[in-house]
């Protein structure tokens, strides 16, 4: 969809479909010919409760007149929210070039949440089932008395990225093994001109990477450590920001291994790279947003398969940092990868860390898919995260971290365990793990089970990948925007 701002009015746009919004105790402030939105509220046909919607025809257009609630609980979210109802009723009634009048006094970030909530509703997988309706809103132009196109611009470029990780996700695992992510990764990376690198299974074990290749070793497919360096795209101020690390769980298929997943839900088990692709893809959005940061960029992709050289419960294997690990359950890889690619960043010097993975069942338990959990080391650290996951609509809840939940890990033959016998704090201890690995370098870990897949949200038209995690992390990197707000079905791989 081509996206574009203007200062002219909706109806000198050329589009054929105009959408007008209405609060709670205010008048419509542009009306069409004899009052076509006006007489829609008289009748009740349109109503300002939020989300109601009418549709009337004047001035040679359609319009759209959706109720938008009351002002002061309208943000970033309610606008993503209106966007999606928006544009449902578009498709249905063929509209080619839907054209926003933004509402007066909202501020630049209800401006990025009407685009993110149309274009992710506008969405389609169509890999391997194309649609037969061919409806499509083709054109979205933003009308307001001044000047949108910065909000517009980053809105537009952060929720295609957001899109291409749902392409990510939706692929089937055999179309995306490790090495047809890394690849992609290399062609995303060339077209952006970020820096980027690929060590394979040979090499990830040759550097001592040893947690992170037992849970490959299972697998024909050989594992991917993806590096990418984004280093400010050149602008002034790049050189003082801190070095952020990315890290990004992607277990391109998880069968459990050994310790095998039930058959029921297995096939949802492709969903586990989801955090790489997240990660993937939002250096990409900060590469095309041309942000002045640092940025480090790991995602450690795998298979995790049952075969005669799979790992075994009872394995140990030493992980890059030297440190012992007793493989209690092979269905707890995820943060097998992710501690060797926490030591790893820290090796090269990132003073600031952020995991993103589909790690437990137990925060799904816990928090539904309405939050992602969020673990940390770091007060101000998490509150950064925590601010960035309001603006964008991308929630985190802060789950603890306890001395008694790192001593649950503590190993008897290895220095600790991936999997604690006992069924509670499981995602707290899978927390435990990786503070092991992050140590006091500044860290947070986003356990994103409930929050990656099959998510209802009014912007979401179909199920299947979110790209949760994408406008949370750019926003983090770049420092932050202005508020927003934040349904859900659980369902989640482990890890």
């Amino acid at each position: 969809m081509n996206v574009e701002a203007t200062t002219g009015s909706p109806l000198a746009t050329g589009a054929d479909t105009i959408v007008v919004g209405v609060f709670e105790g205010e008048d419509i402030a542009h009306d069409l010919s004899g009052r076509a939105l006006g007489t829609l509220l008289d009748s009740g046909e349109a109503q300002r409760d939020f989300k109601r919607l009418a549709v009337t025809h004047a001035d040679g257009v359609r319009a759209i007149l959706v109720g938008l609630g009351a002002r002061t609980k309208f943000g970033a979210e309610r606008a993503r929210t209106a966007a999606g109802v928006v544009h449902r009723r578009a498709t249905e009634i063929g509209a080619r070039t839907l054209c926003w009048e933004v509402p007066h006094h909202v501020g630049d970030d209800v401006v990025e949440g009407l685009v993110e909530g149309t274009l992710l509703h506008a969405y389609r997988f169509e890999r391997y089932k194309p649609s037969e309706d061919s409806r499509r809103v083709e054109r979205l132009v933003v009308s307001a008395h001044h000047d949108l196109s910065a909000p517009v611009r980053t809105a537009t470029i952060v929720t295609a990225a957001q899109n291409r990780a749902r392409d990510l996700g939706n692929t089937a695992s055999n179309d995306l093994p490790p090495s047809a992510l890394a690849e992609y990764a290399l062609e995303l990376a060339a077209r952006l001109e970020i820096g980027a690198s690929v060590l394979d299974g040979d090499a990830i074990r040759e550097m001592g990477m040893g947690a992170f290749a037992a849970v490959s070793q299972g697998s024909e497919q050989p594992a991917r450590l993806i590096r990418l360096d984004y280093d400010g795209g050149g602008d002034a101020g790049e050189a003082e920001a801190p070095l952020i690390a990315l890290i990004g769980k992607a277990v391109t298929f998880d069968s459990g291994g050994i310790s095998l997943k039930p058959a029921g839900t297995m096939f949802e088990m492709k969903f586990d790279m989801c955090g790489g692709a997240a990660v993937l893809e939002a250096i990409g959005a900060l590469a095309e947003l041309r942000a002045p940061v640092r940025v480090l960029g790991l995602i450690g992709a795998t298979e995790n398969l049952p075969s005669g050289n799979a790992v075994k419960p009872g394995d140990i294997v030493r992980a890059l940092d030297g440190t012992t690990v007793e493989v209690n359950n092979t269905d707890a890889e995820g943060r097998l990868v992710l501690g060797d690619c926490i030591a790893y960043a820290r090796r090269e010097g990132a003073e600031r860390l952020v995991d993103v993975a589909t790690l437990t069942g137990g925060i799904v338990v816990a928090l539904g898919s309405t939050y992602a959990g969020l673990m940390s080391n770091d007060d101000a650290w998490a509150d950064d995260v925590l601010a960035a996951g309001q603006r964008t609509g991308e929630l985190l809840w802060r789950m603890p971290l306890h001395d008694d939940y790192a001593e649950m890990i503590k190993g008897r033959y290895g220095q600790i365990v991936n999997s604690t016998t006992k069924r509670e704090a499981t995602a707290l201890t899978a927390g435990e793990f990786l503070h092991h690995f992050a140590g006091t370098v500044p860290w947070a870990h986003l356990d994103i089970a409930g929050t990656a897949f099959d998510v209802r949200r009014p912007y979401f038209a179909d199920k299947g990948a979110t790209g949760y995690g994408v406008r949370l992390l750019v926003d983090l990197a770049r420092g932050g925007g202005s508020p927003a707000g934040g349904g859900g079905s659980p369902a989640a791989p482990t890890g």
